[in-house]
């Protein structure tokens, strides 16, 4: 009794198993186990494009991020601009005490009057005395000493005049104003304080232009090789949750960036549509990379597309139970799959995720 039950075990588990492979063209979701709710949708021919995914950060670009400072040293009189003011080119940023600089004006505007006065004399004697030589009144030394005297006043004037320059200069100095327009996004002194620019420039304020940004996509290695300079590309932000932004890639860095043994490299993307919205710097970004895009290809959305042994499959609709069809498929969008074989434009196909559970 006991040899017949022990045979007739493995005749059982043949039958269910033909059974099984009878009906696998005609599953319900139930057969796999618990399922998400299906929702019905058709292949249809439409434009699909593949495209690399990667995070990213906003960046200025090269002279959006300047730091503004003096090249003169100085007591700080006034600050006319504080953080997150907005500012133009040319506006007034700071005023250094210029009370010295302005006696140093004033001496060499004096030094040049006089070196004018003594270039007009000069003129004048040397007029005088060429007349007397050639008359005979005057030794050739005496006009060629007058001579030497008018040609060092001429000197004198230059200098002067070089010197008179140089302070109005460093007048201008004192006061500093902004290179480029944009927003100040830091003040490093205060009224009051001395600065000195013997060795380096002190920095007193810094301004970012919020218009010259662009996006570093730090793409992996695996990827990197399909993306070149001019593609599209889109990117979101965590704080614009709704908008979609627009930009192509313009560089790609040749030197790696590794973190935590992960090789990625940089594309820059230039902005190119920014939707009315302020973007900053440092902000994380999500970036896709659109690569070529296939024209009215038959396509269905992507979890329509199931996968099981490593062959892809749709559910049809069907009753009582829908049907699965074995298809081949090709390119994938954050959307849709393209498909090769095994569906016809206009079928009704299944979407929903099918959860293998109990």
């Amino acid at each position: 009794m006991k040899k017949t039950l022990l045979i007739g075990i493995p005749i059982i588990l043949l039958a269910a198993a033909a059974v099984w492979f009878a009906a696998g063209d005609r599953l319900a979701p139930g057969d796999h186990g618990p399922a998400e709710v299906f929702e019905p949708a058709r292949a249809e021919r439409r434009d699909i494009g593949s495209s690399v995914r990667a995070t990213g950060i906003i960046k200025p670009m090269n002279g959006a991020d300047v730091r503004v400072g003096s090249r003169i040293s100085g007591i700080v009189k006034r600050l006319h601009a504080g953080i997150g003011d907005r500012v133009d080119a040319g506006d007034l940023l700071v005023e250094l005490d210029a009370t010295e600089l302005k006696a140093t004006v004033n001496q060499h505007e004096a030094a040049l009057a006089m070196a004018r006065a003594n270039l007009k004399y000069a003129a004048t004697d040397v007029e005088r005395k060429r007349e007397l030589f050639k008359n005979g009144f005057l030794s050739e030394e005496e006009l060629d000493y007058a001579e030497n005297a008018w040609e060092v006043a001429k000197l004198k004037l230059d200098e002067s005049e070089a010197n008179l320059e140089f302070s109005r200069i460093q007048l201008k100095y004192a006061r500093v104003n902004a290179p480029i327009s944009g927003v100040v996004s830091s003040v490093s002194v205060q009224e009051g304080e001395t600065v000195a620019a013997s060795f380096s420039t002190p920095t007193f304020v810094t301004i970012l232009d919020l218009d010259r940004l662009e996006v570093w996509a730090y793409v992996d290695e695996t990827d990197i090789g399909r993306v070149e300079v001019g593609q599209t590309a889109s990117f979101t932000v965590d704080t614009y949750l709704d908008a979609e932004f627009a930009g192509v890639v313009s560089a790609i860095y040749p030197k790696a960036e590794i973190q935590d043994n992960v090789v990625n490299y940089i594309a820059v993307i230039t902005i190119e549509d920014r939707q009315g919205k302020t973007l900053r710097p440092e902000m994380t970004t999500v970036v896709s990379i659109f690569m070529e895009q296939r024209e009215n290809v038959l396509a269905v959305p992507r979890e329509a597309v199931h996968r099981e042994r490593g062959r892809k499959y749709v559910l049809l609709p069907g009753a009582p139970r829908p049907e699965r069809r074995w298809v081949q498929v090709g390119w994938s969008d954050d959307t849709y799959t393209e498909i090769h074989e095994g569906l016809e434009d206009g079928q009704a196909v299944l979407v929903g995720e099918i959860s293998h559970g109990q």
